[in-house]
């Protein structure tokens, strides 16, 4: 049975539970919501198991907080047994419009300090990101703000059509692949 490391990234607390930042949490949390099925918290952070066609997804919600991510990657990558081109990475983007999807197989953190530390700790630029756009509608120098605040009323409610495309990625990722899901996906 084949293997995919899917990681939402986020800021653990209840403070954080509806930022910008904490896109990958919220897609996580709305595929189990959709899927039915649950988070446990375990080592460095929450852990769900979704099965699919011949294939077993593995969710992690890291607990280490944005800038740490890449220790509990690297961990559940070498614990589970994952190759590195089955792990898939979900995390914001200023760069890209409102709920815009962007898949790449590798490239820079793009200023993204949990994407650094993945990074550093895997020791490669390659591995596959799927970046949610948040857009970048904030005054200068209001960046930090902008990225760890509320999503507004207007984004609110065209988040659950997002959530449900974000959905389709990561089945797609899993059960046609990267190249394929990159051409069905990005810019949608």
């Amino acid at each position: 049975m084949k293997k995919y490391l899917i990681v939402g990234l986020g800021n653990i607390g209840e403070k954080y539970a509806n930022t910008r930042h904490n896109i990958g949490f919220k897609v996580l949390d709305e595929f189990a919501a959709k899927e039915d099925f649950i988070f446990e918290t375990q080592k460095l952070g929450d852990r769900a198991e979704y099965k699919l066609k011949g294939r077993t997804f593995i969710f992690i919600k890291p607990s280490t907080y944005m800038n740490l991510s890449g220790k509990a990657v690297l961990y559940w990558l070498t614990k589970e047994k994952i190759p590195l081109e089955n792990l898939l990475v979900i995390t914001d983007d200023l760069n890209l419009p409102f709920g815009s999807i962007r898949l790449k197989g590798k490239g820079s953190d793009g200023g993204h300090n949990g994407l650094k530390d993945i990074q550093e700790k895997l020791n490669t630029t390659k591995y596959n990101r799927f970046r949610f756009g948040i857009s970048d509608a904030f005054s200068k120098g209001r960046q930090v703000d902008y990225v760890l605040g509320d999503w507004t009323e207007e984004e609110s409610g065209k988040l659950g059509a997002r959530l449900d495309k974000s959905i389709e990625v990561i089945k797609s990722f899993g059960l046609a692949g990267m190249a394929t899901t990159m051409n069905a996906f990005n810019g949608k």
